[in-house]
């Protein structure tokens, strides 16, 4: 189940441990006495959950072919804004350097603990996915509020799985939401280039807007 006790090293980056390392290691101790099929579920959900945010766009997408154009050009939006919202994590990784817990600490993990130099705060996984929420609550209120629930399972996934102190969870869902909230918002501003790509070739694939529902 775990991926092999690491044995505590010293690091000239940033230790958090003393932020929150405590929860961190009771965390994880849940992780190793948990059930085998749970830390399965848990392991394979952190691994493969951002999948489901695609489907989501996917799903806003096809809904909006039959919406009106600041809908459609929010639905568009939602993966470049996680792109930004994931470019600006990054920035703040480099900046801050924070060594990964399960290296820290040295412990047990149901995931392998990443390598030196592949950063800890904060999670991209959850910034991934707190953006995708924002960014598609304000294109479809039930579709937001879905991915909203996913994404706090990804969150509190990544530091059941070893490699996030839940500062790194925290801080990941707080510059998702904020980078998918400001957006999201000024997304709607693109309606006009959506009006034009829906009398172009493109049409197939965005549709015409409320005359579709009203055939």
């Amino acid at each position: 189940m775990a991926q092999g006790l690491l044995a505590p090293v010293e690091l000239l980056a940033y230790d958090g441990s003393g932020i929150d390392g405590g929860f961190y290691k009771q965390v994880n101790g849940w992780a190793q006495s948990a059930p085998h099929w749970l830390d399965q579920l848990i392991k394979t959900w952190s691994a493969l959950g951002l999948g489901l945010f695609a489907v989501l766009m996917l799903l806003a997408w096809w809904q909006a072919r039959r919406a009106d154009s600041v809908v459609m050009a929010r639905v568009l939006a939602s993966p470049l804004i996680v792109v930004v919202a994931y470019l600006a994590n990054s920035l703040l990784k480099s900046l801050v350097q924070e060594v990964r817990p399960c290296q820290q600490l040295g412990t047990s993990t149901l995931e392998a603990c990443p390598g030196a130099g592949d950063w800890s705060f904060p999670s991209n996984h959850t910034v991934i996915a707190f953006a995708a929420a924002a960014a598609l609550w304000f294109a479809y209120r039930w579709i937001g509020w879905v991915a909203l629930g996913a994404a706090v399972l990804m969150g509190a996934s990544r530091v059941w799985v070893g490699v996030h102190y839940p500062h790194d969870v925290l801080v990941g869902a707080a510059v998702g939401l904020l980078v998918g909230l400001l957006l999201g918002w000024t997304a709607g501003r693109a309606a006009p280039l959506v009006d034009r790509m829906r009398a172009g070739a493109l049409a197939p694939l965005l549709g015409s807007g409320p005359a579709i529902a009203q055939a």
